[in-house]
């Protein structure tokens, strides 16, 4: 049997009973499920076959371009082609550039109501409002996920969901692409940024936390106030084995099932979210967009999910133009559906409607998959209140681009950036302290935003974000101009894309090592510009070579130096790292970053990130840190020196602070356990130093003995706790029996008798399992 034809057989066989013994994932709305029977029975095959689809905003024409701006009339021949004519359900992307709120709302309620008007069912507009409402002017932008990831607080990132989720309503606009919960594993990947970080527990807790910001409380009922999430891209997307955007990846089911599919289980099991995009490309072969098994029984089937599948950027045809699994669009689309997808983000032509009505009128795909995908799409609809208010107008949200917004973003700036070496206690700099401030990164806003920002690029923000404060502009106001020596030393050229893979101008290195003469220290912002998916791709993963020589011959100038990284994933420094007093990670703390930074390396605020990736020294050296203990070539001094390590720069977790926290008495209620209990650890902690600080409390488990090869370690559970001097608090930490199981080789969850060595902090105690148990359906606590 062909591949095709067996992936096609497999959607339409596979475990639809099993779906019904099953507790729904999002409760049953009966009156909702009547509603959409009742529409279902009025709606054409056309009709239907139009909520399936989804088209970008050019193919309407007018609004396209940016030269257009003050008349952003949607030309009434174009409405009528794509809704009117083909019925189509939803629109999505930006008008080249981002729109302010009126603007939006002006596009929008054109095509909702001559939706309303034509077809009696509203349109649903999507935007990839991926750090914030980011294709929105004026709107609260956040650290990106990464960032996110490094603060290890859940609290953050539902407020982040819930802010963004207020100014894309208030942007007229119901659902975002957005949160991405790839596990970002190979740090050459150019979407590592877009993603909380490398550890499947980390990933889950900061994504569901976000959705459960973005939707509310009731994901059958959501309020004006909130949008509908949907989960990114589902799955494995963050280890193509070529390292490039959107290649192939080859992850065994077991890994699969326990690592990347564990943040989309917890964002839907428990954040409710209502929809999925799926990932562009093929694992072991087998393209995402045809994988049966993943779409339909994973996520529909075993979870009696009732949530939307939709494609990514134009992946059907991928299935015949690249994957070469389908003959044509036509065999494409067919392969695509019948394995389980909802919705097609075409995003150019309406032949989808065509040639998926066709396929129904052969009989290759059948009515009731019809109609399951259109209901998901329906629900949606229902689910955000767009039948009873297509528009939401921008009048309506006082508190778009608040004070109190810029607030809570100001705070996950300063809570991501991670404190990575402070020798002799160079840090904070005292007030008076001339400080030299260069490198490309140092006055650039564009850097610490990175891509999905205003545009798909980031390549305008710093035109678009003058108000804000570049790192350079922060330390004037924090020190006063006359404490601040400004040069740049090495320029990013080709500015207008992927500026960090093109040229750069190092002339300005002599200038800044003259002007160093005149400095107590130097803060060199060094890393990359924004960038975006493919434009992204890199071969070589070192800092550039003109950054390089920057650092090392201010380095020479016998001044103290402290290193800033600016960028989206960790660049190699393995040979500069010795030269530096003190290395701060900021990654791309967004609009309030130069801010952050300043407070802190002021000492008006502490560090308190964590690295959410392991951060590689050496080229050949790339691995995350839950890696198998085999895989240990040498040990080092880690975080808490739990000595089993390999040579990288940093380990997942690292992060200093300006004060000291002591660890003592970790404890647990339950020293022998089974499957279904609940061990819940207690630890004191306590800062021992001077000033307040805030401590992430991570427990990380190792099981000691198993019958696969166990990972050195597993983060299991954090907490994020604020002390001031000589304050103790008992942090409670809970988990599960059943998160410490792991997928065997029968693809079985499996908690195994034995041993588990439990570490918090450099507290280390043993609980043991006194049973083994198996089971089949997806790790549900």
């Amino acid at each position: 049997m062909k591949l095709s034809k067996f992936i096609a057989c497999a959607a339409v066989c596979a475990f639809s009973l099993q779906a019904s013994a099953v507790e729904p994932v999002i409760p049953r709305d009966d009156a909702m499920e009547k509603r959409i029977d009742q529409l279902l029975k009025t709606l054409t095959l056309e009709e239907k076959i139009g909520q399936m689809t989804e088209l970008t905003l050019g193919v309407l024409d007018g609004p396209y371009d940016p030269a257009q701006r003050d008349n952003l009339t949607i030309p009434p021949a174009a409405l009528e082609r794509v809704i009117g004519q083909h019925k189509v359900g939803s629109i999505l992307n930006v008008a080249d550039i981002a729109l302010t709120p009126e603007q939006w709302y002006e596009i929008v309620s054109q095509i909702q109501d001559y939706s309303m008007k034509t077809i009696g069912v509203p349109c649903i507009y999507g935007l990839d409002m991926n750090h914030g409402a980011s294709y929105t002017l004026g709107a609260t932008l956040f650290p990106q996920n990464i960032n996110m990831g490094a603060t290890f607080n859940r609290d953050l990132a539902h407020r982040g969901g819930e802010i963004t989720a207020y100014e894309t309503r208030a942007s007229d606009v119901p659902w975002t692409y957005n949160p991405t919960v790839d596990l970002g594993r190979d740090p050459r990947w150019p979407r590592i940024w877009e993603n909380y970080g490398e550890d499947a527990y980390l990933s889950a807790q900061m994504g569901s936390a976000t959705v459960l910001g973005m939707q509310g409380p009731d994901p059958n009922r959501i309020d004006r106030f909130h949008i509908a999430a949907n989960l990114k891209h589902f799955m494995g997307y963050g280890v193509p084995v070529s390292g490039k955007d959107r290649t192939h990846s080859s992850i065994g089911e077991q890994e699969m099932r326990e690592k990347h599919f564990a943040p989309y289980l917890e964002a839907i099991t428990n954040g409710k979210a209502l929809s999925i995009m799926v990932n562009s490309t093929t694992n072991n072969g087998v393209p995402f967009h045809a994988n049966a098994r993943y779409l339909t029984q994973w996520l529909k089937d075993e979870l009696n999910w009732d949530g939307l599948i939709v494609t990514d950027w134009a992946d059907i045809n991928n299935l015949y133009q690249r994957e070469y699994v389908a003959t044509d669009k036509k065999d494409a689309i067919r392969i695509a559906i019948n394995a389980g997808i909802d919705m097609a983000m075409e995003p150019y032509d309406v032949d989808f409607c065509t040639l998926l009505k066709e396929l129904v009128e052969e009989g290759e795909v059948s009515m009731s998959r019809i109609d399951d995908a259109c209901a998901r799409v329906l629900r949606m609809k229902m689910r955000l209140g767009l039948f009873e208010y297509p528009n939401t107008v921008y009048t309506d949200y006082p508190l778009f681009g608040s004070e109190e917004f810029a607030a809570a973003s100001r705070l996950a700036a300063e809570e991501s950036m991670v404190l990575l070496k402070n020798d002799n206690g160079i840090l904070p700099i005292k007030s008076g302290t001339k400080i030299l401030v260069t490198g490309p990164n140092a006055n650039s806003m564009r850097s610490l935003n990175g891509g999905w920002t205003y545009t798909w690029q980031g390549q305008f923000t710093d035109a678009i974000a003058d108000r804000y404060n570049t790192i350079y502009e922060a330390l004037v106001n924090k020190y006063g101009a006359q404490n601040i020596i400004f040069e740049p030393g090495v320029k990013y050229l080709d500015y207008q894309w992927g500026g960090n893979f093109g040229p750069e101008d190092a002339s300005g290195i002599p200038a800044a090592v003259e002007k160093a003469k005149d400095a107590d220290i130097i803060v060199a912002c060094i890393g990359e510009t924004s960038y975006c998916e493919t434009p992204g791709n890199i071969n070589d993963l070192n800092l550039s070579i003109n950054q390089t020589a920057l650092v090392k011959r201010l380095a020479a100038t016998g001044k103290p130096v402290v290193l800033i990284l600016n960028e989206g994933r960790p660049r190699l420094i393995n040979d500069i790292v010795p030269l530096a007093d003190a290395i701060v990670d900021i990654m791309l703390p967004g609009n309030y970053g130069g801010d952050a930074l300043a407070d802190l390396l002021a000492g008006d605020a502490n560090f308190s990130g964590r690295l959410p990736i392991t951060y590689p020294k050496h080229s050949a050296g790339l691995i995350t840190y839950d890696f198998k203990k085999g895989e240990s070539s040498q040990t080092m001094s880690g975080a808490y020196n739990y000595d089993a390590v390999v040579d990288v720069q940093w380990l997942f977790g690292t992060g200093m602070s300006y004060t000291t926290f002591k660890y003592g008495n970790l404890r647990v209620n339950k020293p022998e356990f089974k499957a279904g209990d609940q061990l819940i650890f207690n630890v004191e902690v306590t800062n021992t130093g001077k000033v307040a600080g805030k401590e992430s409390v991570l427990l990380f488990s190792s099981d000691v003995v198993a019958s696969t090869s166990p990972d050195v370690r597993r983060l299991r559970q954090f907490e994020k706790i604020d002390l001031q001097p000589g304050e103790t608090k008992t942090v409670s930490l809970k988990v599960p029996a059943n998160d410490l199981a792991f997928v065997g080789y029968d693809e079985k969850w499996i908690l195994e008798k034995g041993d588990f060595r439990i570490q918090v902090g450099d507290q280390v105690i043993t609980v043991r399992a006194t049973e083994t148990k198996k089971w089949d359906t997806p790790n549900r606590n």
